[in-house]
């Protein structure tokens, strides 16, 4: 049975996944680039970037396990593209495809929440973005077809985690904190976790953030 996932997913110390006035030139926010210089530094990064060298320490063990078991993706609106309200017109004829160019890093498909549907896209190297319309559960469950047993990942953003993790639907959660002080934007921790069942079942000291494991009792 597929599982429910959340991976490599950079806080500050102060709580924020993101900074404050996401947008086109400041997807995770102001500052919220900071969040993943961990991920920058390791030999996994530099891999899938084309790019030679990077660090083969804690950091880059932690971003490879995030991928490892997973067959689909559910990830947030806001984490395809910074487009509100309905799609425009470039959008809607395929202009903007996501944040990762024409082949995406997924390899397997992807379901987009939003309110505002729109013809599924097929991507180079095996990414399909499709965009559900009928809320969390209509996509975990197309999710868990698309996964052929393999693990359902949680991608982001904060919002997505939050609505997940509230509805008691995440089995699993690994949070890179970063060494950085955001001091506004978007508040991962709300309402009381370890009342929901969530604990502590690892956590190690990095090069660049701290990992912590959450699993659901």
């Amino acid at each position: 049975m597929s599982r429910v996932r959340v991976h490599n997913f950079s806080i500050s110390i102060d709580g924020y996944g993101a900074g404050i006035d996401q947008g086109l030139h400041d997807p995770l926010g102001v500052g919220g680039e900071e969040l993943h210089d961990w991920v920058f530094a390791t030999a996994y990064w530099h891999e899938r970037s084309g790019e030679p060298g990077g660090s083969a320490g804690i950091d880059d063990a932690w971003l490879r396990a995030g991928d490892e078991g997973i067959g689909a993706t559910v990830m947030g609106r806001n984490m395809f593209g910074p487009i509100r309200g309905p799609w425009d017109a470039d959008a809607a004829n395929g202009a903007w495809r996501g944040w990762w160019g024409d082949s995406p890093p997924f390899g397997h498909e992807v379901f987009v929440l939003t309110h505002r549907g729109r013809d599924s896209l097929e991507m180079a190297g095996g990414t399909t973005f499709h965009f559900v319309t009928d809320g969390m559960a209509a996509a975990l469950e197309a999710a868990g077809s698309a996964a052929h047993g393999g693990d359902i990942r949680i991608g982001g953003g904060v919002g997505t985690v939050r609505e997940a993790v509230a509805a008691g639907l995440v089995d699993e959660l690994h949070l890179a904190i970063a060494p950085v002080l955001l001091g506004a934007g978007v508040r991962l921790f709300t309402g009381n976790w370890a009342k929901d069942g969530y604990r502590v079942a690892e956590a190690q000291q990095g090069e660049g953030a701290m990992h912590v494991r959450l699993v659901r009792s």
